[in-house]
């Protein structure tokens, strides 16, 4: 397999948007509306729709995991404990679950599933794929 300046190039671009949509979900998963996680929810549906549409866009698994990496890196890089000793992402209370840690948890879960998910153009029976390729 012969790898292009091209390739890497969008493999580049995919791992710096996956850590900017990690930098903005890690930020964000912690705001809450009254009792709903709903920054949560926005962080892990945007980052999973990032990483599905370069799957779907691309067709690449390569791109895809890259992206979801990128987004791994910035939410371990920033749920640490930053140089000023100010914490991003705070560890719960003991015998809790904090939306940080089901954050930490759902975008590797995220990048897995869509990365691993079977392609179905590949998969499809030869006569169904010659039936596409006809023209009139």
């Amino acid at each position: 397999m012969r790898i292009n300046g091209m390739r890497i190039a969008t493999w580049i671009v995919a791992l710096i948007i996956g850590i900017v949509f990690g930098v903005a979900g890690t930020i964000g998963q912690a705001a809450v509306w009254g009792v709903l996680p709903l920054g949560l929810v926005i962080a892990v549906v945007g980052v999973g729709a990032l990483v599905l549409a370069v799957r779907l866009l691309t067709g690449d698994r390569w791109t895809a995991l890259l992206t979801g990496v990128g987004a791994m890196v910035a939410t371990l890089v920033f749920s640490g404990r930053g140089p000023g000793g100010s914490i991003v992402v705070p560890a719960p209370a003991d015998g809790e679950i904090s939306t940080g840690i089901i954050w930490t948890i759902a975008v590797p879960l995220l990048t897995a599933l869509i990365v691993g998910w079977p392609s179905f153009s590949r998969t499809a029976p030869a006569s169904a794929r010659a039936e596409e390729n006809t023209t009139n």
